[in-house]
């Protein structure tokens, strides 16, 4: 791929205007300014896509709420134009140098169809960081690699080619509202498609799902539903192996020790 590969960046909001304010600021900060910026505007009733469409990015509507319908409607209007669909969420403030390392990885490994990272947890103390980063993130990837071949394709950071989202569109679970968009993401995929996660491309999202031990549960309870919904296509036994991918892709060397450090 070459230098010139366009990015669209899509990020799902729901009543969430003052954190995407943040996220489009820092946006505007990359050193390497994405193409396009389409906000999925998730049937909010605060003034999210207003303070979107000040920022001058491409606003869309999708009145079914749920994570899964906002992400597939972004993903599928980024399809037009774009080599790259890149994806945070309204809450993720990216490093200065977040498009430009995507777009450095993708253009120098033909085989790479999705890069994903991991977390840098504000607005909690450093006890409750380490928990999320290490053991929530990092955990995930660790684990989802083991049961399916490949890391955890993490909702608030990552970026795949278009061809790819092309290639599952159809497959994902994409209207069901109590599953984990990303999860299910990830089950649809398969070593072949080339998924690499890379620990130093980390993005800082808000700690509030551990504000409460009842929002944390209820995330971590959405596992068992998201990979009932891909039964049987999630069961290792019906995965791919090795698809043809160089090992480095999808080394187990690339999670451990430490996971999501």
């Amino acid at each position: 791929m070459s230098s010139s590969a366009r990015v669209t960046v899509v990020i799902p909001c729901r009543d969430d205007s003052a954190m995407l304010e943040e996220c489009l600021s820092a946006l505007a900060a990359q050193r390497r300014a994405p193409d396009r910026i389409v906000v999925v505007d998730n049937a909010s009733t605060d003034d999210s896509a207003t303070v979107a469409r000040r920022f001058g990015v491409d606003v869309v509507h999708e009145p079914m709420v749920g994570i899964w319908p906002a992400a597939a409607r972004g993903y599928d209007e980024a399809r037009s134009g774009a080599d790259l669909i890149a994806r945070l969420d309204a809450d993720s403030r990216p490093h200065p140098d977040w498009v430009e390392r995507i777009e450095r990885a993708f253009a120098s490994d033909p085989h790479l169809g999705v890069l994903t990272g991991g977390a840098e947890f504000y607005g909690a103390g450093p006890v409750v960081r380490y928990l999320g980063e290490r053991w929530y993130i990092g955990g995930g990837h660790y684990w989802v690699k083991k049961a399916l071949g490949i890391p955890l394709v993490f909702g608030s950071n990552f970026a795949m080619r278009t061809g790819t989202w092309d290639r599952v569109r159809d497959r994902v679970d994409r209207t069901n509202t109590r599953i984990h968009d990303d999860l299910d993401l990830t089950i649809r995929l398969r070593v072949s498609d080339g998924v690499r996660y890379d620990p130093a491309l980390r993005m800082p999202v808000s700690a509030r799902p551990f504000h409460t031990s009842r929002g944390l549960l209820r995330r971590v309870w959405r596992v068992v539903p998201t990979f009932a919904a891909s039964w049987p296509e999630g069961a290792r036994w019906n995965r791919d192996v090795d698809g043809g991918v160089p090992a480095a892709v999808w080394n187990d060397d690339e999670l451990s020790p430490g996971w999501g450090r």
